[in-house]
């Protein structure tokens, strides 16, 4: 009977050691991995619903904030504002933009309106070697490039804004201040 209880306490001393011990055992929850191991990282949040398309006076405000950040850098681009649907809605190109920068931006805010982010999402992708995006058919194909912009109202998506002429970070920062630039209309 001894020989019992003392092998009881050791196996319960021993389990209550292994289960409340800091640091031991516990591990943490790993991240989701695609079929290669491969962390995948989930989105914050889901995306926008789509609004009502935007319209031209909130276009050339956002074509006029993107201008307004590439003339402060001394900067020469081209902008493009594009509607939910990927339907090009105002376009301005700088003196001194790139030829071409007017594809290039137009390109970048129809990715961000089809696909309701920002088109660093399909570079980053890119860049960790996912290409599958390339598949896709010619009309909805995202461009794997910077400075494509969701343009946001009341939490829906009105359209998006593209900027093309500079490196990556300066289309997606003047890009964003013109998204940023964008009031909803009275």
């Amino acid at each position: 009977m001894r020989t019992a209880v003392l092998t009881t306490l050791a196996t319960g001393a021993a389990l209550w050691l292994g289960v409340y011990a800091p640091g031991d055992g516990a591990q943490a929850q790993q991240p989701p991995a695609d079929s290669s191991g491969r962390p995948v990282a989930l989105p914050a949040a889901p995306p926008p619903d789509y609004g009502a398309p935007i319209v031209n006076e909130q276009a050339k405000a956002a074509a006029d904030g993107a201008i307004a950040e590439a003339k402060k850098n001394n900067w020469h681009m081209a902008v493009s504002i594009v509607g939910p649907e990927g339907e090009l809605i105002y376009f301005e190109k700088m003196d001194g933009a790139q030829s071409s920068s007017a594809a290039l931006a137009e390109a970048k805010a129809r990715t961000s309106a089809l696909f309701r982010r920002p088109s660093k999402v399909f570079a980053d992708q890119f860049s960790a070697g996912n290409v599958a995006f390339m598949t896709f058919p010619d009309v909805a194909r995202p461009i794997a490039s910077e400075g494509g912009v969701p343009i946001v109202l009341n939490g829906k998506l009105v359209g998006a804004i593209g900027v093309s002429g500079g490196t990556a970070a300066q289309d997606s920062v003047a890009a964003t201040a013109g998204a940023n630039a964008v009031k909803a209309s009275p």
